[in-house]
């Protein structure tokens, strides 16, 4: 391998693993929120109780996302120096108020939730908790902006005489069409891991600690993290379908690498299951659902969907010669698995729900397993779908403007590239096994015990004037 397709896996590699943390973190502070809302609406302890524990999992998760989204930064300049200073002026704008308005809010008002229990008026308290998912709610618009903008330059225009893409237009940039659908699809993702984790937990206190004293609160965190489940799988699948009609009109050439359709057709079957050619050009065997695909890519079950042969040859015609078509079988294969891993998650939420049917407590085995690996399904949806997004992507780097060979640092040399990437792999790894043994600590531990607050020291009053003692 030569620097490209090193700079290439260590960009995927770090980028997957920084984005395991930031679902469940967007996720989970939106649910932490909720359950401290609902305990000072209800002065239901069990919701406080609910609130600390899954708090506690979302700092630890936080803390984790930042460490690994330093190095997202980091890369960009040193693999990608040409990408970078191709599309540096478009991505300053966007990236500078995420970290400068959306990362703000969030570390800051979540540092005032931390220390701020016994310390500040209750509802003010809560409000810090609330700013703060909103702040990771911004923090991912203005970053899937910029993300967007790769998949659908809009709002620009080429500088002549340096070579470099210059931004005109900022509202066209933050109202691009692919950012308005990508965004809920994603925060749906989010959702989707955070109550396929809230699930996993509680359902591993209920069944492996039966009639216990917190029973009641893992009952209800059940039914919450199942419900978040099922409504964040309705959202996806709803949000995802609008994704893909606006993804072929923007990215043809993605739509017919998702299945594999070298020739146009109308109407387009969609593939359940297709066995294929390693390089994935020859069909063998495939189940479909007859005019599932140009629904997916048209709003018609009639509508056409074009090829991958007749793209490349228009491809070919407008941009000069070469191969426009990306690695089929991972195109194929991801779309596939992040479809199929979210439905699995969906069941698994029906089946706790059905199992707490009329005051029931679960007690199968067979649902504590399916429990413990919950959480890792959603994950597993979102990384493949990101894997489809940015691989479907290519060979563009910036899609119609910049290939992803004239974006690499030339002056980074094979073994440089491997050395950064063999260390951020290892220190990566050393990070996952502190990230799981904290998780897995903590959610063993079950509901903290409430204490009352601390009284006020009257040895501290005693040598006051009276005016401040009392």
């Amino acid at each position: 391998m030569d620097a490209l397709d090193i700079a290439r896996w260590q960009f995927g590699v770090t980028t997957v693993y920084h984005f395991l943390f930031v679902p469940l973190t967007i996720g989970l502070s939106l649910l932490v929120a909720i359950l401290q809302t609902v305990w000072l609406r209800t002065g239901d302890d069990r919701y406080l109780k609910l609130t600390k524990f899954y708090g506690k999992l979302f700092l630890i998760n936080f803390a984790m996302g930042i460490v690994t989204g330093i190095v997202q930064e980091f890369q960009f300049g040193m693999n990608w120096s040409d990408y970078s200073r191709f599309v540096g002026d478009i991505f300053g704008a966007p990236l500078a108020i995420e970290a400068l308005l959306a990362f703000f809010l969030e570390s800051t008002f979540l540092g005032l939730w931390i220390f701020g229990w016994d310390r500040l008026p209750k509802r003010v308290h809560l409000a810090t908790i609330w700013i703060a998912a909103l702040g990771s709610i911004l923090s991912a618009y203005f970053i899937l902006a910029a993300n967007s903008w790769m998949q659908n330059p809009v709002g620009y225009r080429i500088n002549p005489d340096t070579g470099r893409a210059e931004l005109t237009d900022f509202v066209a940039v933050l109202t691009n069409k692919v950012a308005l659908v990508t965004f809920p699809h994603t925060i749906a993702g989010c959702f989707l891991v955070a109550g396929s984790l809230v699930v996993s937990v509680a359902l591993w206190h209920l069944i492996r600690h039966p009639g216990g004293p917190d029973t009641g609160a893992y009952r209800v965190a059940t039914r919450i993290g199942a419900w978040t489940t099922l409504l964040a799988a309705a959202a996806v699948v709803i949000t995802g379908d609008i994704q893909g009609k606006i993804m072929t009109e923007v990215q043809p050439m993605k739509m017919a690498a998702a299945e594999g359709l070298y020739e146009s057709e109308q109407p387009a079957a969609f593939s359940v299951l297709t066995i294929g050619s390693l390089d994935g050009s020859r069909e063998l065997y495939a189940l479909k659902i007859p005019g599932l695909l140009s629904f997916l890519g048209t709003g018609s079950f009639d509508g056409e969907v074009r090829g991958i042969n007749d793209l490349q040859a228009e491809y070919a015609a407008q941009y000069g010669p070469g191969s426009y078509t990306p690695i089929i079988p991972v195109t194929y294969w991801s779309f596939r698995f992040m479809i199929a891993f979210g439905m699995a998650a969906a069941l698994i939420a029906l089946w706790a729900l059905w199992a707490q049917r009329r005051g029931r407590t679960p007690s199968s085995r067979w649902l504590l397993r399916a429990g413990l690996v919950m959480p890792l399904l959603p994950l597993a949806a979102n990384c493949f779908g990101w894997i489809f997004t940015e691989m479907g992507r290519q060979p563009w780097i910036v899609f119609g403007e910049m290939l992803t060979r004239d974006g690499v640092s030339v002056s980074v040399s094979t073994a440089e590239v491997l050395t950064s990437f063999t260390a951020f792999t290892l220190i990566y790894a050393t990070l996952a096994v502190v990230e799981v043994r904290l998780l897995v600590r903590y959610a063993k531990a079950g509901l903290p015990e409430l204490t009352p607050p601390p009284e006020p020291d009257r040895d501290d009053d005693a040598d006051r004037p009276l005016a401040f003692a009392y």
